[in-house]
């Protein structure tokens, strides 16, 4: 019980941190992002966990 109020207590800690810090550097403004860069990896991204998952599988 200790170990999970332990946990519970960093992550609330965390968050209390980790909120503030992207409020305060979040993007001004309603401009759109262009993600379109992104998107030349997402298939070999796929690919590359597809194929670590099937060695896990017959490997692990």
């Amino acid at each position: 019980m200790g170990t999970l109020l332990t946990i519970l207590a960093i992550l609330f800690l965390t968050l209390i941190v980790i909120i503030p810090l992207l409020e305060k550097f979040a993007a001004k403004g309603g401009e759109p992002k262009n993600y379109g860069h992104l998107t030349r990896w997402f298939i070999p991204m796929i690919m590359l966990i597809l194929v670590l998952q099937l060695l896990h599988h017959y490997l692990g």
